[in-house]
């Protein structure tokens, strides 16, 4: 795959994530502040490659993120990648449950926090309560 395509990939997949819901800004846009060109390989790579991928759906993808970074607490993350996930079709019903799978492995204080993460996307979406 050449260049011209790894790039329209990488754009493709970034609207289908990221360019409605909650007003989040992607870490992208921090990352070419510091270096412009590391912040475009690190995109296409994470965006354009491994996103991009058939094996997993985009859907899938974003509910094995957003279990990830539930479980690490990475809450500026998990907003931007729970909203993703809502993008691209995922059931706000199923994502309130990967949450709560979270417990066993990374504890409430995790699941409490992502769930008021959660919470704040869906009202910001104007999709609070779950239906």
């Amino acid at each position: 795959m050449n260049e011209e395509e790894i790039r329209k990939r990488t754009q493709e997949t970034a609207r289908k994530l990221f360019s409605q819901g909650a007003k989040i800004d992607p870490p992208y846009l921090m990352w070419k502040e510091f270096n412009r060109d590391l912040a475009n390989d690190f995109s296409k790579f994470i965006t354009g490659n491994l996103y991009s991928r058939t094996v997993l759906s985009l859907p899938e993808r974003q509910m094995v993120a957003c279990a990830m970074f539930a479980a690490l607490r990475a809450t500026k993350e998990f907003k931007l990648h729970v909203n993703a996930a809502l993008n691209v079709g995922c059931d706000p019903r199923k994502i309130a449950e990967i949450i709560f799978q979270v417990a066993p492995y990374a504890g409430m204080p995790a699941v409490n926090d992502a769930l008021e993460v959660y919470r704040e996307v869906l009202q910001e979406r104007g999709e609070w309560p779950i239906k």
